[in-house]
């Protein structure tokens, strides 16, 4: 990868040079990784110090247009802004297919903020593979606020609330369906519900809908110690009450940064984190070992074939992996 940028070129604040730095986390090729493994560990000592900010929600919450409005205000307030929106990738040609910085317009022109599309490669639960390398290299260029966007389907809200410190829901102002999906493992995990489009004849609904909610939360959560969910309507689209939705979240991390809160929430992230990197360096060993490079691909011939069962298939894999 010609004219690699270095950690101090990263540290700048370079725009492009963080988005060459996580084309480099991003590669899969073997030498590349080298390089990306060096440059994370050049740089952790300049990271952590930002609010990172999960963000889901169903197709057509207005997931952009919150993006994009709230990231506006934020930066009127002197941040700098950080959106890793998680595309679904292309099932032909792997690569991402919504288009983030056409979704985002006014929010991609400007210095302070950065917008990085990465597609999920089919990664069960709409996250990218090396999306916490993402979030690093965001925080050592400088992004005081991360807001990272998942596809919002199947078990996304699971994998980002295992890297973010705020987990925000967006809700549409219909509630009586929606209301009807609010599962308890859903209660557990996010730490507000904001009803998006809460404006002209849809106002009536969002402030039902808010009522519904948080009685919800009160009756699922309400015994517990710590953090109480707070429900919150706005409107994207007219740019209300993004002002109360921030004030909610450094209310938050305010509480977070009590009694050791953060530093344990990062120290669950790095162990998840760990576990992932296991698992992606095992997939990679399995593509790349010479070892394995006609072990592997005639497994997976029999096993289509009918001919061995996956269960066999993975065992012998196993034990060419670890012979012991």
């Amino acid at each position: 990868m010609g004219n690699l940028p270095s950690a101090a070129d990263l540290r700048s604040g370079d725009r492009r040079a963080l988005a060459k730095c996580i084309t480099l986390v991003e590669s899969k090729r073997p030498a590349d990784r080298n390089l990306a493994n060096q440059l994370i560990e050049d740089i952790l000592p300049d990271t952590g110090r930002s609010y990172r900010v999960g963000i889901s929600g169903v197709p057509g919450v207005g997931k952009s247009t919150f993006i994009e409005s709230f990231g506006l205000h934020l930066i009127a307030q002197g941040k700098k802004v950080a959106v890793l929106a998680v595309d679904p990738s292309s099932p032909v040609a792997g690569g991402s297919i919504l288009g983030d910085k056409t979704r985002m317009p006014e929010l991609s022109r400007t210095l302070d903020a950065f917008i990085r599309p990465s597609p999920s490669s089919g990664i069960m639960g709409g996250i990218a593979q090396r999306t916490r390398e993402t979030i690093l290299l965001c925080e050592a260029a400088g992004y005081d606020v991360l807001l990272i966007e998942t596809v919002g389907v199947g078990q996304s809200e699971v994998a980002v609330h295992g890297m973010v410190d705020f987990f925000l829901m967006l809700m549409v102002p219909n509630a009586g369906d929606e209301l009807q999906g609010i599962k308890r493992g859903i209660t557990e995990l996010v730490d507000t519900i904001v009803i998006n489009k809460a404006d002209g004849e849809s106002l009536g609904q969002a402030r039902q809908a808010k009522a519904y909610y948080q009685s919800a939360f009160n009756l699922l959560r309400g015994g517990e110690e710590g953090w109480k969910p707070r429900v919150m309507t706005c409107s994207a689209l007219e740019r209300t009450n993004l002002e109360d939705v921030w004030q909610m979240i450094e209310e938050y991390f305010d509480w977070l940064g009590q009694e050791g809160r953060l530093a344990d929430k990062r120290r669950q992230q790095n162990l998840l984190w760990l576990h992932k990197l296991v698992n992606l360096e095992i997939d990679q060993y399995l593509k790349t070992s010479e070892r394995l490079k006609g072990a592997y691909p005639e497994l997976e011939t029999r096993v289509n074939a009918g001919l061995m069962t996956p269960f066999r298939a993975a065992r012998e894999i196993i034990e060419m992996i670890f012979p012991d």
